[in-house]
């Protein structure tokens, strides 16, 4: 039995992804070891804390930070397991924002009862607009993605910049003017059970999408297509599988989730505005990290975002022992980066639980040797064994 579970690739990369993070605590460990000996124990065992820390109103920070780094790391994650590397998740997701803002202050038009989901489904059409781009010139020109998705995230930045100072900026604070209460997302009794306002039912949007992606990836002919041909492009097209098609849509899809993401974030009632600068949302990139982290899997991709925020919230209460809060930062860096090395940790456990095939294994269930085919001369023979045996028992 545990032989089989070992063997279990599902178990085998969790084990790696534990393997990466704790590889990366202790690094943090040591930093913090070296910028401040005397504390570096209690602020440590304080960022494990994380959320635990502070009860109700600690796990809903780790909710509220979790929510947007999950969804872009089920972009890339979803991107990854297409073949493709969605590094413009950033600016998919800061289009998505300024889009779900807009129709947030703007589209007064909208029933109050749908406001917010109307600002969600722009988040997500802008998004997926912004993804088809690279994807649509690595279908047809062969375009690599990673190029065309960096360039895709600076144009985002400046043209949502641009964008907001015509049409929702606030001068006096350099950002965008709130959204309408009608566009913020309802709090379905969360902001009660956590006693704060920065949770609502974006979590379970969250769920929703994570269930959603396995399904499409593990369940759906559609999702064995867009594997198969981020596997291998031209057994695909053999197979007859619309390989430009599958690009596209990969693309597509994954700039819809970080788009929604962003939504999702912007919309959450927690007095969070787009800042005019020329800085690229860092959602994007964690979401790189935590698609790592979590193996490409939605569910892996699920708990590692949840992992992040929780050290992240942890963090913030370092600095009762003297340490600056850049420190924070980077102890996540370290933890993401080894979070890199999760699949070469996979190949070490898989080399290391791998047996060797032995005499037994030859045999069938039911104990008799099995048949193998001779191309040599068009015959079917037993194994070198059974033939010793026949050819004592003739000389016989």
């Amino acid at each position: 039995m545990r032989a089989k579970l070992l063997q279990y690739e599902g178990f085998t990369s969790f084990l790696s992804s534990l393997m990466a993070i704790a590889a990366g605590l202790l690094v943090g460990l040591i930093i913090l070891l070296v910028s401040n000996s005397e504390d570096a124990f209690p602020a440590f065992v304080m960022i494990l804390k994380g959320g635990f820390e502070d009860g109700s109103r600690g796990m809903a920070q780790v909710l509220y930070f979790a929510i947007p780094i999950i969804m872009t790391g089920l972009s890339v994650g979803f991107a990854f397991k297409t073949g493709l590397f969605n590094i413009g998740a950033s600016g998919q997701f800061t289009l998505g924002a300024f889009v779900a803002i807009y129709i947030g202050i703007k589209w007064t038009f909208v029933p109050e009862q749908i406001h917010w989901l109307v600002a969600l489904l722009g988040a997500m059409v802008a998004g997926a607009f912004w993804g088809s781009g690279p994807g649509i010139l690595k279908a047809f020109f062969n375009v690599n993605e990673v190029i065309t998705s960096i360039m895709m995230n600076y144009i985002g930045m400046y043209l949502v910049n641009m964008s907001i100072v015509k049409t929702v900026y606030d001068s006096l604070k350099n950002q965008t003017k709130p959204v309408l209460k009608s566009a913020i997302l309802p709090k379905a009794g969360m902001d009660k059970l956590f006693n704060t306002s920065n949770v609502s039912i974006g979590i379970f949007i969250v769920i929703i999408a994570v269930i959603v992606i396995y399904i499409i990836l593990q369940k759906t002919t559609f999702g064995y297509e867009l594997k198969a041909c981020g596997s291998n492009k031209e057994a695909s097209r053999y197979a007859g599988i619309n390989e430009k098609r599958s690009i596209i849509l990969s693309m597509v899809i994954a700039g819809a989730l970080s788009g929604l993401g962003g939504g999702l974030l912007y919309l959450s009632g927690s007095g969070k505005y787009i800042h005019v600068l020329d800085v690229l949302a860092p959602e994007g990139f964690s979401g790189i990290s935590v698609a790592l982290l979590g193996m490409s899997h939605p569910i892996g991709i699920f708990l590692s975002g949840l992992f992040i925020a929780h050290l992240e919230v942890g963090g913030f209460n370092i600095q009762l022992y003297n340490f600056v809060p850049e420190v924070i930062d980077m102890i996540i860096s370290v933890i993401i980066y080894c979070g890199a090395f999760a699949l070469l940790f996979k190949q070490i456990i898989s080399r290391l639980i791998s047996k060797p095939v032995d005499d037994t294994d030859k045999k069938n269930i039911d104990g008799s040797v099995p048949i193998m085919y001779s191309g040599a001369d068009n015959t079917f023979v037993e194994d070198e064994a059974e033939d010793k045996t026949e050819q004592g028992e003739d000389k016989k």
